[in-house]
């Protein structure tokens, strides 16, 4: 089985690619089936696999083909098989396929459907190569695919002309990473004479001690790329305007797809970073002040996609802190829960928004909790895990990751504490959505309830929210032995009770009201604190003024550069030229005929003149 795993990218590309050409005149049945059922065979394939691995747990290397040869440099199409590559494969194909399931029933009304699983399916192909890869060229496509999807889904409806303007917006932030990311690319291979994966992971150590300069560069490149598809500070801005796409697109891009593909760059080079360790630095720091800014700008949003938007924006900045510490097995761990947990959240807000006649305002919603119970417990298992709330999937993976940031030499105290500074806003962030929109007084009553399509999918991301983490994952071999180092109990202790502190806070302020914000709130500078963090720290505000204002400006002037005169100046010509022979075209039999013998007389004269 491990030789045939190029067939689980080939199956949903397949899919998109029929969907693509034939899927205007299929019936939506064949449409869905085609559509999901392409990702459940993948799963399926995946779950062979590691079965097959399981019993011979090396790392192999399936060559296809070779896809380009210039001189010195040559890249094949080939997959690496590992314990990474497994665990990332079984999030994508799994959490994904249920993401697909649930987007039969969410999308069915939609007159686009063919189109909408065309590129479901595309994203879901592109993800799979870039985790497959066996070199960084590979990869960059796979990476550049998912780019391109995350462009076609977000602005799926496009007829809105605020959903263009926010998959344009993804498009160019991500772009300004990967420009990065090409550049490292451009410098391993001058450095390292190979884009392969494993042969770098080899050849670095023999070229480069730790910390020279050439690592250090190679890999802050690199980490740019991961910060731009991650939405990491400072190119996080692209993922909450991005929630302009279908719900279930939000899920794949912030649970199974898009926003996973740094902190895997990252893992999956390690060997580089290890070599560098001021770029770890910068990981780990990137990670805990994204992580911060996030928790804090959702604690003021009301559109419940946002918050969701950036309490994945503050989940991944733990994944970095987790890299950055050199835990690496614990971001990845953190990656697979936040999986379960995320796509549970966006599923279950995807269904009140859907019931709830397209309504996204928290503040419309409420009392919830009776009229859609399937939905109630859903955003409270995921709230849970969100909020790593003892024995949830969350936090089991966020406690391995706070804990080791307080094992870093140095600043690792400080760290920890703004780690557990970010467990208790996301506490009170989750458990405030949660009493606004289930709790109290109905506001908007729903006018449907959800399909076994879409309730099925919440059943058993609930289950997997719940006991993920319990799950083993078989990383031992692909990354560097962690030591047994233990913080002390009250440490640990301590960890596992702030999460609880801020579920509390948000228990009596939202729900049993013992507690008020609103002089804080109201107070000049509690209200300008809150538009401050509601705006997202003003990032977009800063963007436009350095770069989107000027860049609008230099546009209006180059609209009439000089240059251009030399071409208008060819069009008007020929416009003249056009007007005047229009004119000649009088129908006149005698006028044609003159012109005629004319013409031949010029011609005989040129030619016996010529002679």
């Amino acid at each position: 089985m491990i030789e045939s795993i190029w067939l689980i990218p080939a199956l949903p590309l397949a899919s998109a690619i029929l969907l693509m050409v034939a899927g205007g005149s299929l019936p939506r049945s064949l449409i869905a089936a085609s559509g999901v059922g392409s990702v459940g065979l993948a799963a399926l394939c995946v779950l062979a696999t590691a079965m097959a691995w399981q019993d011979n747990p090396v790392a192999s290397v399936v060559p296809l083909w070779t896809w380009m040869e210039v001189g010195d440099f040559s890249a094949a199409v080939s997959f690496h098989l590992d314990g990474l590559t497994l665990v990332m494969m079984s999030v994508i194909t799994g959490v994904g396929f249920f993401i697909h399931l649930y987007s039969a029933e969410f999308m069915e009304d939609d007159a686009s459907y063919s189109r909408y699983f065309a590129y479901l399916n595309l994203f879901v192909a592109a993800m799979l190569i870039l985790v497959m890869a066996d070199n960084l060229l590979l990869l960059y496509l796979g990476w550049e695919g998912v780019g391109v999807c995350s462009y076609l889904l977000v602005g799926f409806w496009y007829q809105d002309p605020a959903n263009g303007a926010a998959a344009r917006k993804a498009f160019v932030v991500t772009r300004v990473g990967d420009a990065v990311m090409a550049l490292g690319l451009f410098l391993l291979f001058r450095e390292l004479g190979t884009l392969n994966i494993q042969a770098m992971a080899e050849l670095a150590p023999q070229r480069w001690e730790s910390g020279n300069p050439m690592a250090v560069l190679a890999t802050a490149l690199l980490l740019g790329g991961a910060v731009g598809k991650s939405a990491q500070l400072p190119l996080h801005t692209w993922l909450p305007d991005a929630m302009a796409g279908p719900t279930p697109v939000s899920a794949l891009i912030h649970a199974a797809t898009m926003v996973t593909a740094g902190v895997y760059l990252v893992a999956r080079t390690h060997d580089l970073f290890l070599l560098a360790p001021p770029t770890l630095l910068a990981v780990a720091l990137i990670g805990l002040f994204t992580l911060l800014l996030a928790a804090f700008t959702a604690l003021n949003q009301h559109d419940i996609k946002r918050i969701l938007a950036y309490s994945t924006i503050s989940q991944i900045g733990y994944m970095f802190l987790a890299l950055g510490v050199g835990a690496w097995a614990s971001g990845i761990f953190h990656l697979m829960t936040h999986a379960f947990f995320k796509a549970l959240l966006f599923l279950a807000a995807g269904a009140v928004i859907h019931c709830l006649h397209h309504e996204h305002n928290i503040f419309r919603m409420g009392g919830l909790r009776t009229r859609l119970p399937i939905v109630f417990w859903s955003f409270l298992i995921g709230s849970a895990a969100l909020a790593a709330l003892p024995f949830t999937s969350g936090f089991f993976s966020k406690d391995q990751i706070v804990l080791a940031a307080f094992l870093l030499p140095g600043i690792g105290p400080w760290l920890w504490a703004g780690a557990l500074l970010g467990a208790f806003l996301t506490a009170l962030y989750s458990f405030r959505l949660v009493f606004i929109v289930f709790f109290g007084e109905a506001q908007t009553e729903p006018d449907r309830t959800p399909g076994w399509r879409m309730g099925g999918p919440l059943a058993v991301l609930c289950f997997f929210s719940l006991v993920g983490g319990w799950i083993a994952l078989p990383l031992a071999e692909v990354f560097p032995a962690v030591g047994d180092e233990h913080p002390s109990a009250l440490i640990t202790w301590i960890s596992i009770g702030i999460p609880l502190l801020g579920l509390l806070l948000a228990y009596l302020i939202f729900m049993g009201k013992q507690l008020s914000a609103q002089g804080l709130v109201q107070s000049r500078w509690g209200q300008r604190l809150q538009e401050f963090w509601y705006s997202g720290w003003r990032m977009d505000d800063l963007y436009d003024t350095l770069w989107v204002g000027p860049y609008k400006i230099l546009t209006r002037l180059l609209r009439s550069e000089p240059v251009d005169l030399v071409y208008n100046a060819i069009v008007q010509i020929n416009v003249f030229l056009h007007q005047q022979f229009s004119d000649s075209q009088t129908g006149r039999m005698r006028w044609y005929a003159t012109a005629m013998v004319a013409g031949m007389i010029l011609l005989l004269g040129l030619i016996l003149g010529a002679g």
